[in-house]
């Protein structure tokens, strides 16, 4: 989406460079990327895959990833050692000791329950995301009530993925109910 200067658009360039961040991802699951923007400037980037030092899931390192049939949808996540690209991002910026209220962020991937609690407690005011994700039913109205407490709101940005069959699980093009994990 561009301006009538031929400019991009701030929704396009950020998620433009959370596109870019998710080159980097390791999960053989999906693969996401993220960029945390305050006031109009990226502080942080992360992407989903195996914490630092340990073996990328798409070498082997994810119990849960490499054999999606022992653990159905939805579950294993206590085996699952990829760290998702929202959390990366909230943990870089920790660690060299950025604050991150009242940031925004883009994500490749509408935020999981558990990243949007995470990100809620780190204060972000706004989420923007490409791809949808829907909770298992059970858990919609709780999902709907926690993203609906971002003070800037959460909503969906209309760009071009240009890889998104490789982005998503086993070359789907919709995102699976966990949204950064492979459907068994």
């Amino acid at each position: 989406m561009t301006h009538q200067t031929g400019r991009l658009g701030r929704d396009a360039y950020y998620m433009g460079i959370a596109l870019a961040v998710r080159e980097r991802a390791n999960c053989i699951g999906s693969r996401v990327g993220a960029v945390v923007v305050l006031e109009d400037r990226v502080i942080a980037t992360g992407y989903n895959g195996t914490p630092m030092g340990m073996i990328n899931c798409d070498e082997g390192g994810c119990e849960r990833c490499n054999d999606p049939g022992r653990f159905p949808s939805g579950s294993g996540y206590d085996v699952c050692i990829c760290v998702h690209a929202e959390q990366n991002t909230l943990l870089t910026a920790a660690r060299f000791g950025i604050a991150v209220r009242g940031a925004a962020i883009y994500s490749t991937m509408r935020p999981c329950f558990g990243c949007t609690k995470e990100l809620l407690q780190a204060e972000i005011a706004q989420v923007m995301y490409l791809h949808d994700w829907t909770p298992p039913d059970d858990l919609r109205q709780q999902y709907e009530l926690i993203q609906s407490q971002f003070p800037h709101g959460i909503r969906q940005v209309q760009v071009h993925d240009p890889r998104i069959e490789w982005a998503m699980p086993r070359g789907t093009r919709q995102p699976t109910e966990t949204g950064h994990t492979p459907t068994g």
